[in-house]
């Protein structure tokens, strides 16, 4: 039996003493460190750290463990969590028709490879219902028109208590006020062509302009379609004998992957917002 582990995450505004004061923490209670992590952003003067820890002699209480910190964290006015690394966040996966990173993340989560519970897939078509159910997950057809799909899907997110939306090639596009009350928790993907090859057919312009990386990107959304805070990123060279085919095959296989990664960094407490940017303890 594995012995059971916490993560310990935290941000703030930079300043001497943080690192001293959590190692010294977890000392004082025979707390063993596993993995730390930490960074300093100079630019901005924000400090962020992740600390995996586990007892190395009577077992910890979680909810003793917080109370006992809290005094630590008003002091430096840390923004933190702490949580059973066993415990893993809730997701909920909005798709469309493309089943490529849908059948990724639910492949990755039934062979325990994903580091998340999945509550369910909803959908603005019936396309993956089968795909869904097949893996034993709640599938929910939206409804039509975009204030009632927004609605229902909002209500469905709360119902199944998930921590992240995934949008794995969900094609509509959130208005403001979701994407708002979704902040940090929404994490989208897409093609690396934007903002050159907006709108349909972007392979078949890409191809038609040469293009010879084909990549794609994982970020969290915001109001700004498609410039939210970067999570992951990957790119693979193509030359002049890739036709179409070839390209949209390779791109929506880089596509599940970043996507995966994404989702097992967020899932791993490994993720932080920074402003525009992110910072992601790998």
């Amino acid at each position: 039996m594995i012995a059971p582990a916490w993560i310990l995450t935290l941000d703030c505004e930079d300043r001497p003493g943080i690192v001293a004061a959590v190692s010294g923490f977890l000392a004082e209670r025979d707390g063993f460190i596993l993995d730390s992590q930490q960074y300093a952003d100079l630019d901005a003067g924000r400090f962020f750290m992740r600390v995996e820890f586990k007892a190395a002699g009577a077992p910890f209480e979680t909810e003793q463990l917080r109370t006992a910190f809290a005094p630590v964290a008003e002091r430096f006015g840390l923004h933190w969590a702490l949580a059973e690394s066993g415990a893993r966040p809730r997701i909920l996966i909005a798709v469309s028709k493309g089943s490529h990173c849908l059948n990724d993340l639910l492949h990755r989560w039934k062979t325990d490879h994903l580091g998340v519970e999945i509550a369910g897939v909803v959908s603005n078509h019936e396309t993956l219902r089968d795909l869904t159910e097949w893996h034993g997950l709640p599938f929910m057809l939206l409804p039509e028109g975009k204030d009632a799909q927004e609605a229902a899907l909002l209500a469905e997110f709360d119902r199944a208590g998930a921590d992240y939306l995934i949008l794995a090639r969900y094609m509509q596009i959130l208005s403001s006020d979701l994407a708002d009350r979704l902040a940090g928790r929404c994490i989208n993907i897409h093609h690396s062509f934007l903002p050159g090859f907006k709108g349909a057919r972007p392979y078949h312009r890409a191809h038609e302009r040469g293009v010879k990386l084909i990549g794609a990107t994982a970020h969290f959304v915001t109001s700004d379609l498609d410039e939210g805070p970067i999570i992951e990123q990957a790119v693979e060279r193509v030359d002049h004998r890739a036709s179409v085919d070839d390209m949209i095959r390779i791109g929506r296989d880089i596509e599940a992957q970043v996507l995966a990664r994404a989702v097992q960094w967020v899932g791993a407490r490994r993720v932080f917002l920074n402003g525009n940017r992110t910072i992601v303890f790998r």
